[in-house]
C-alpha cells in the first residue's frame, strides 16, 4: 500500500481509457513536445563542426560557414521529404511502419534497431549537453555533472509517466522560450556585426576552398554538424498524438520545425564564424557567443544559460514520446516482450519509459556524461531509419501513383538519396570514433527482435486448437506435510474439494517427528491417508521428486499431479525473514515440471 501511494505521487492518478482521445496535443504543445529535441540540437551541432575543423588550424573554422549551409539545405529536404511521408500515412508514419510496408520486414526490423538506438542516444546526448550549459555557467558543479545527468533522466522519466498531455504543458514554456531567447540573441548579434559593434574574428576570414584542409576532415566536420537534424522524423512519428485533423496539423508543425531549425542553426553557425568561436573544454559554444555579445556573465547571460539547459533537458521527451510508441509496435508484431505494448495508469507504454530511462542512465555513467564522447554514436541510427523511410516512400509512390506521383516520389527519391550520402559519411569518417558499436548493435538487435519473433510463433503453434482432440485426464491430489498446523488443516480440506482420493506426503528426516506426527494424524488428518517418504541423506526434495515421478509413469502422458502446498503468511513482511522459505523453494523446482501442477494455500497469521 505504501508503494501504491508513492506511485500516486509522482505518477498520478489513474487514466480511464475514455480519456484517451482527449490527452491530444494541439499545434502549439506539440511543437514543442515533439520539435523539441531538433530544436535543442543547434545548441551542440556547431560546436560538433568547430570541434572537428579546429583539429587542422584556427583559420579551418572558418569553414564552419559553408558547412552549415549544407546542413541547412539538407535539412530542408528532409523536412520536405516527411512532409509527404505524412500526407501518404495519417495514421503515423514512422520509419519502421513505413519500411515495413514498402521494403518488406527485414528492411523495417533495420529501421527499428537503428531508431530504438538514437532514442536512447537522444535522451544521453540531450542531458548531458544540457548538464554541460549548467557547468558552463557554474564551473565548480562540473566534477558532479554525472549525478545531475542521473537527477535529470529520472525527472524527465517521471514527468512522462504522469501522461504525455501533462510532459507536453511542462516542456512548453521552456520550448518557446528557447527559441525567443536564440532569435533575440542572433538577431542582436547580426546588427552588432554589421555596425561593428563587437570585436572582430581573431583570425583571417578565410575564402573557401581546400587548400590548408583535407577532404576527410570536412567531410567529418559535416557528418558532427549532422546531429543537428536528430529529431526531425518525430513529428511524423507522433501523428496520431495530434488533434484531428491530425495528418494536417502535423504537417504545420513540421514546416513549422524546419523554419525555426534552419534559422536557428544558420544564425549560431553566422555567429561563431563572424566572433572566431574557439570550442573550449569546459564551455559551451553557446555560452562563449551570449558572453562575447552581452558582455560578460550578467543576467541576460545566465537566462540564455538556463533556458539552454532546459530545451536540452526537455528534449529527451521526443525520444520518451517515441521510444515506448516504436516499442509499441514492435511488440503488436511480436518482435519484442509483450509486456512493451501495455499502456499504464496514465495512458503511456509505462515499459518503453522506464526502459528508455534506465538504458539512456547506463550510457551516461559508462561515458561519464560527456556530450563529446557520446556524439560519435549519434546519428548514424537515424540517418539508418531517413534513408529507408524515404527510399520506402518511393516504392510506395510507385505502387500507389494518384495525383502528382512523379513529384512526390521526385522529392522522397531526393530525401533518400542525401540522406543515404550523409549516413555513409557518418559510418565511415566516425566508425573509429565509436560509430562502430552502432554498426554492431544493430545485426545484433535485429537477431533479437527475430529470436523472440520465432518464440512467439512456436508458442502459438503449439497452443492452437487447430486439429486438436482434447484427451482424457487424471488427477492425484497431494498435500506436501512438514508438520501438523491449522494451515495444514486448511490445505487437506481444499485438497479433499479438489478429489475425494487427495493423500498427504510426508518427507521422513527425523523418524521421532515422523511417529509424532502419525500420532496426531489420525485425530487430525481428516481422513486423509498419509504417505511417509524416506529420506536417507536429509533431502527434502529428492524423494518427493521420485515418487512425483512415479505416479507420472503409472498413470501415462496425460495423468496430472497437484502438488497443494500449505503455507502460513506473517502478519509483518519482516517475519518471514525469521521462517524456513521451504514452500518457496518447492514452488521454485516444480514449476518448470511437465504435468505438475502447483496450488499455494496460505493461512494469514493475526497482529
Amino acid at each position: 500500500m505504501r508503494l501504491h501511494r508513492l506511485k500516486r505521487v509522482f505518477v498520478g492518478t489513474p487514466l480511464p481509457t475514455a480519456q484517451q482521445r482527449h490527452e491530444r496535443l494541439g499545434k502549439a504543445t506539440a511543437l514543442a513536445t515533439f520539435a523539441s529535441d531538433a530544436l535543442s540540437s543547434v545548441a551542440y551541432a556547431t560546436e560538433e563542426i568547430l570541434l572537428v575543423l579546429v583539429l587542422a588550424s584556427a583559420v579551418a573554422l572558418s569553414y564552419s560557414l559553408p558547412i552549415g549551409i549544407a546542413i541547412a539545405l539538407l535539412i530542408a529536404i528532409v523536412v520536405s521529404s516527411y512532409r509527404q511521408t505524412i500526407r501518404a500515412y495519417p495514421k503515423g508514419g514512422g520509419a519502421y511502419i513505413v519500411t515495413k510496408d514498402n521494403l518488406g520486414v527485414f528492411p523495417g526490423l533495420v529501421a527499428a534497431a537503428a531508431l530504438l538506438i538514437d532514442y536512447v542516444l537522444t535522451v544521453a546526448v540531450s542531458v548531458a549537453a544540457g548538464v554541460a550549459a549548467v557547468t558552463s555557467a557554474l564551473p565548480g558543479m562540473f566534477p558532479y555533472r554525472v549525478t545531475l545527468c542521473l537527477l535529470a533522466v529520472g525527472a524527465i522519466a517521471t514527468a512522462n509517466l504522469r501522461g504525455i498531455r501533462e510532459s507536453g504543458k511542462l516542456f512548453a514554456a521552456p520550448t518557446y522560450l528557447f527559441v525567443g531567447s536564440l532569435l533575440a540573441l542572433i538577431g542582436y548579434g547580426a546588427v552588432a556585426a554589421i555596425f561593428n559593434l563587437i570585436p572582430e574574428a581573431p583570425y583571417q576570414p578565410h575564402p573557401p576552398g581546400l587548400e590548408g584542409i583535407g577532404v576527410f576532415l570536412l567531410l567529418r566536420a559535416f557528418a558532427s554538424g549532422c546531429a543537428a537534424l536528430t529529431g526531425v522524423e518525430a513529428v511524423s512519428d507522433g501523428v496520431p498524438a495530434f488533434k484531428p485533423p491530425e495528418a494536417h496539423n502535423a504537417r504545420i508543425v513540421l514546416t513549422w520545425l524546419g523554419a525555426i531549425l534552419i534559422t536557428l542553426f544558420l544564425g549560431i553557425t553566422f555567429l561563431a564564424y563572424d566572433l572566431g568561436i574557439t570550442p573550449q573544454a569546459h564551455e559551451t559554444v553557446i555560452s562563449q557567443l551570449a558572453r562575447r555579445l552581452l558582455g560578460g556573465a550578467g543576467l541576460l547571460y545566465y537566462e540564455i544559460q538556463a533556458v539552454t539547459m532546459l530545451i536540452l533537458l526537455l528534449a529527451a521527451n521526443t525520444s520518451f514520446a517515441d521510444f515506448p510508441r516504436l516499442s509499441f509496435f514492435l511488440a503488436r508484431d511480436r518482435f519484442i516482450p509483450r509486456q512493451f505494448g501495455t499502456q499504464g495508469d496514465r495512458l503511456v507504454f509505462s515499459n518503453g519509459i522506464l526502459i528508455l530511462g534506465g538504458l539512456a542512465a547506463v550510457l551516461l555513467v559508462i561515458f561519464r556524461g560527456d556530450t563529446h564522447a557520446l556524439i560519435p554514436l549519434y546519428a548514424v541510427g537515424v540517418f539508418i531509419s531517413f534513408t529507408l523511410s524515404q527510399a520506402a516512400m518511393v516504392r510506395r509512390w510507385f505502387r500507389v501513383r494518384g495525383d502528382g506521383w512523379t513529384w512526390r516520389a521526385g522529392l522522397n527519391g531526393l530525401g533518400a538519396f542525401v540522406t543515404g550520402i550523409v549516413m555513409l559519411t557518418i559510418a565511415v569518417t566516425k566508425f573509429v570514433h565509436g560509430a562502430w558499436i552502432v554498426v554492431l548493435l544493430i545485426p545484433t538487435l535485429i537477431a533479437a527482435f527475430m529470436t523472440v519473433r520465432r518464440h512467439y510463433e512456436e508458442v502459438a503453434g503449439q497452443l492452437s486448437l487447430e486439429g486438436f482432440a482434447a484427451p482424457p485426464i487424471t488427477n492425484s491430489v497431494l498435500v506436501l506435510v512438514g508438520d501438523l498446523h491449522r494451515g495444514v488443516v486448511k490445505a487437506v480440506q481444499y485438497a479433499q474439494s479438489l478429489s475425494p482420493s487427495a493423500k498427504a506426503v510426508y518427507v521422513e528426516i527425523d523418524p521421532e517427528r515422523t511417529h509424532r506426527l502419525e500420532e496426531r494424524w489420525g485425530k487430525w488428518g481428516m481422513g486423509a491417508p498419509l504417505i511417509v517418504l524416506t529420506s536417507p541423506y536429509r533431502s527434502l526434495l529428492g524423494p518427493l521428486l521420485e515418487y512425483i515421478d512415479h505416479l507420472q509413469e503409472k498413470g501415462g502422458e496425460n495423468h496430472i499431479v497437484t502438488i497443494v502446498v500449505p503455507e502460513f503468511i506473517p502478519a509483518r513482511w519482516w517475519q518471514q525473514l525469521l521462517h524456513n522459505q521451504t514452500a518457496l523453494l518447492i514452488k521454485g523446482q516444480l514449476l518448470f515440471r511437465k504435468n505438475v501442477v502447483v496450488t499455494d494455500v496460505p493461512y494469514h497469521l493475526r497482529h
